[in-house]
C-alpha cells in the first residue's frame, strides 16, 4: 500500500504522540513544570485580542481544533472572570461564519470586566448570565437560548468542587450533540500535590476529575478522548475532553 505524504506525516504525528504519552519521564517533568509554574500564576500572562485568558496556550490551541473540528453554532461556558476566553471563542466562531454565539455563565460578573467584554468588537457573538450555572433560573435561561443550536459545545471552568462540576455536568451534559464535545477543565487538581490547595474548597478526590469519573458511570453518552492530553502534555484538562458519541 502506497501513503500519500498527508497520510504519512499523520501517521507519524499519531505514532510521536502514543510514544510520547507512554513516556513516564516526560510525564514527570511535565507535572513537576505545572505545580512550579503555578507559584508565579503562569495562566496569568496571556491575553487574547485585549483580554486576559486565564489560560494555558496549550488549551486554547486545543479548543481552537476542537471548534474547527465541530464548527458548533452554540458554545456555553460556565465561569467567566476576565472574558478572554469567551472572547476567544466567539472570534472562532467568527472566522467560521455563520450565526454562531457564545453563551457565558457566571456568579459574579465583575462591572470593569463587563464594561470590557462589551465594547469589545466580538462582543456582537456573546451572551452572558449573571447567577449561579447550577441554579434552577439559570439552568431555564440557558435551555432556552440553547433551542434549536445544535452542534452546542459544552465547557466547564467555574466552581472547581466535585459537587458543583457533577451538578454542571448533569445539569448541562444533555444539550451536547453526537460528535460534539464537553470539556471540563482544571481536572488536573487531582493530580497535584496534596497540600497544593490548602485556601481552596478543591483538592485530591473533590475536583473536577473525580466529578467526570462519577459522571461517567452513569452516563454513556460520553467518553474521554485523551488525543489531546497526550499531544498538549501541558494541559489543566487531564481526561477533561468528553466526547459525546451517542444522540
Amino acid at each position: 500500500m502506497t501513503f500519500t505524504e498527508p497520510e504519512k506525516f499523520k501517521q507519524e504525528r499519531e505514532a510521536n504522540i502514543s510514544a510520547m504519552a507512554q513516556d513516564a519521564d516526560i510525564s514527570s517533568l511535565t507535572l513537576k513544570w505545572i505545580c512550579e509554574t503555578a507559584r508565579y500564576k503562569y495562566t496569568y500572562n496571556f491575553q487574547w485580542l485585549g483580554r486576559p485568558i486565564i489560560q494555558f496556550p496549550e488549551d486554547m490551541f486545543a479548543m481552537q481544533e476542537l471548534i474547527w473540528q465541530v464548527k458548533p453554532r452554540l458554545i456555553i461556558e460556565t465561569g467567566i472572570a476576565h472574558g478572554g476566553s469567551i472572547i476567544f471563542y466567539a472570534s472562532m466562531l467568527e472566522l467560521l461564519g455563520g450565526e454562531g454565539m457564545v453563551l457565558g455563565i457566571d456568579i459574579d460578573i465583575r462591572q470593569h470586566n463587563r464594561v470590557e467584554i462589551e465594547r469589545h468588537p466580538m462582543f456582537k457573538r456573546i451572551k452572558m448570565i449573571e447567577g449561579s450555572s447550577v441554579g434552577e433560573d439559570v439552568i431555564q435561561q440557558v435551555y432556552k437560548i440553547a433551542h434549536r443550536k445544535n452542534p452546542i459545545m459544552l465547557v466547564l471552568d467555574s466552581n472547581h468542587t466535585h459537587e458543583h462540576v457533577l451538578a454542571e455536568l448533569n445539569a448541562y451534559s444533555s444539550l451536547v450533540s453526537k460528535g460534539s464535545y464537553l470539556v471540563v477543565f482544571d481536572t488536573i487538581v487531582e493530580d497535584m500535590p496534596a497540600d497544593f490547595f490548602q485556601n481552596r474548597s478543591w483538592g485530591k478526590g473533590n475536583n473536577p476529575k473525580s466529578a467526570i469519573l462519577e459522571f461517567l458511570r452513569n452516563n454513556d453518552r460520553f467518553e474521554i478522548d485523551r488525543e489531546f492530553e497526550n499531544k498538549l502534555l501541558i494541559t489543566v484538562a487531564p481526561s477533561g475532553h468528553l466526547k459525546c458519541i451517542k444522540d
